[in-house]
């Protein structure tokens, strides 16, 4: 338990610590002060209003008439001078706590996109949603963390004020307030640990709930053809399944807590009046100060009962911070990773080096003792069975993929531009798709549209009402192979040294694709291709084959076409004569 409340403390060390340092530490730490001043305040009214309320209860009992209106205008005073001050200390707090989110939000950001964090996360089975966790969770654990912040300071500052209140008014009074405050926190923490773990696993399951239904909203079309509404149903609501089932042990053990907390608060009633009762009618106290009594008592038994009144809030705010330090803990993690494994070097060649290349899990080899390179200008095909590896070269290309061994250098990422077989379609209009990913690159709208009729998408601005209208759902609204052809638009517009094309054209026909690679090569970009089609041959000078037993092919397209024919006779290409490149393992 010690081990585990030192992993809660560092993570929340972690996560809250740089803000107070970072660029934004002048005003945060204004905010804060003034907040701390605020607490103050409202605690020096607290006991104003327990010495007022006092006499005021003395003056009432003794039908004292000038003494009770002068505390009722006394009170009175209080309350008009106290709420401005409540006011201004909460809405201090959530001031604070946006300014704390805001930075907070983009320091995960920031770590989630870089080095492409955000794709290696993806395979990492112990981090779920991390979209939710950015979205929410960030934003529990600010709110959570100034709550208990303020609830903690307002406790010590609570204690100081009120015990020497309760000490001048009875000692045994607060020799009892510490036994029942140290009985109430044992029993608390003993029933309501398990709350924790539950909490966490809340949070987790709400999350997969959601992102359940996200994943039907993404596929509608999908799911519709298939007719899969059945299957889905069963999918969401074995998901909430899970969620219910978590609810169901979180209210049990809530219920259980209860039993204790609630008779705990219910007993403080009567503690004091007990105490102070025999005082009271032997003349030694009057009568306003069983009221002060009873003030100051639950005062510093709130003090005292911090796990007691909050564990359930607690508990929930640990789950948030775990959830959060473990995702911190991650991204830093992959961070590290990446000066391990497969080096890359920047060149005008891409070259291949001895390179083995293993999946990120280390269980499956794909290719050993790679090696090869294609110069500017020319053009490699990367063929091979389903599964034999060819996508994950491109991922080690990409430099999204780093386990294995070897070399490969390749011109810098800002020089390359990937094609994956699903075009990325991103949110807004036809100029923000076509700029992508490069948002300062600025090309007129001739430049647009030449790059759009050479893809065979001339009406394509005609058919939206423009460049800048925006449509909401483009894979809706373009079928695959028009988002193919125009991911090929935003090549011709950027003229990257190098274009990795992984089954880019695997949505057109072969007119199309026959255009779209010519205008390629006029192009003089260098290309690399993954693909099945015999007709990709023409427009490649190289040929590396995965066999998928680790071992390859590397030969130029007219000795592959060649063999091709030997054993598969009906196989029709009109290979490009390229160097002679022919190397195997």
């Amino acid at each position: 338990m010690d081990q585990l409340n030192m992993q809660v403390w560092k993570r929340f060390v972690s996560i809250a610590k740089p803000f107070w340092f970072s660029e934004q530490k002048k005003s945060a730490r204004v905010l804060l002060g003034v907040l701390l001043l605020l607490m103050l305040a409202v605690n020096g009214l607290n006991i104003v209003i327990n010495f007022v309320g006092g006499d005021f209860m003395t003056a009432l009992s003794e039908k004292n008439a000038p003494k009770y209106w002068q505390m009722l205008f006394m009170y009175g005073s209080v309350f008009v001078v106290g709420t401005p001050i409540v006011v201004f200390y909460s809405w201090v707090q959530q001031k604070l706590g946006i300014k704390w989110r805001e930075w907070l939000t983009s320091h995960f950001m920031s770590k989630y996109f870089a080095n492409r964090n955000f794709y290696k996360v993806s395979s990492n089975t112990d981090i779920d949603n991390p979209d939710e966790r950015i979205a929410s969770d960030v934003s529990a654990f600010t709110t959570g963390a100034l709550s208990v912040l303020l609830v903690v300071l307002g406790s010590i500052i609570t204690l100081i004020s009120f015990t020497g209140i309760l000490w001048s008014i009875s000692v045994p009074l607060v020799a009892v307030l510490l036994l029942y405050a140290s009985v109430g926190t044992i029993a608390t923490v003993w029933f309501g640990k398990r709350l924790i773990g539950l909490n966490f696993i809340r949070l987790r399951r709400e999350a997969d709930f959601r992102f359940g239904l996200i994943h039907v909203r993404n596929n509608v079309e999908s799911i519709a053809f298939y007719r899969g509404e059945e299957q889905e149903t069963f999918q969401i609501k074995r998901r909430f399944a899970e969620v219910i089932k978590n609810f169901n042990l979180l209210i049990g053990w809530q219920r259980n807590l209860g039993f204790l907390t609630t008779g705990y608060s219910y007993f403080v009633v009567i503690i004091p009046s007990l105490i102070i009762a025999p005082l009271y009618f032997a003349g030694q106290v009057k009568f306003g100060v069983i009221t002060q009594a009873d003030m100051a008592f639950t005062q510093v038994l709130a003090g005292l009962s911090l796990i007691v009144s909050q564990f359930e809030s607690l508990s929930s705010f640990i789950a948030v911070i775990n959830r959060l330090g473990s995702f911190e803990e991650a991204l830093d993690k992959h961070a590290a990773e990446e000066s391990n494994g497969i080096d890359t070097g920047t060149s005008s060649e891409l070259t291949f080096n001895n390179l083995s290349v293993v999946t990120p899990d280390r269980k499956h080899t794909l290719v050993t003792g790679l090696t090869g390179a294609i110069a500017r200008n020319g053009g490699l095909l990367v063929v091979g069975s389903s599964g034999a590896g060819k996508s994950s070269l491109l991922r080690v290309i990409a430099g999204l993929w780093n386990t294995g061994t070897g070399a490969v250098t390749r011109p810098p990422l800002s020089e390359m531009l990937f094609l994956p077989q699903r075009p990325y379609m991103v949110l807004g209009g036809l100029r923000a798709q076509l700029v992508y990913p490069y948002e300062d690159h600025k090309f007129t709208e001739v430049e647009m549209r030449a790059a759009l009729e050479k893809v065979n998408l001339k009406d394509l601005p005609e058919r939206l009402g423009g460049f800048e209208v925006e449509v909401s759902d483009w894979s809706n609204y373009l079928s695959m192979g028009e988002q193919q052809r125009l991911a090929f638009a935003r090549v011709l517009l950027h003229k990257p040294n190098f274009a990795v094309l992984d089954e880019a054209t695997s949505a057109l026909d072969i007119q199309n694709e026959r255009k779209l690679y010519l205008t390629l090569q006029a192009s003089g970009i260098s290309y690399i291709s993954v693909g099945h089609r015999p007709s990709l041959l023409a427009f490649h000078d190289q040929v590396l084959e995965l066999r998928g037993d680790h071992g390859f092919h590397f030969c130029n397209a007219q000795d592959f076409a060649r063999r091709a024919l030997d054993f598969a006779p009906p196989l029709a290409v009109t290979p490009a004569i390229g160097p002679e490149v022919a190397k195997s393992h």
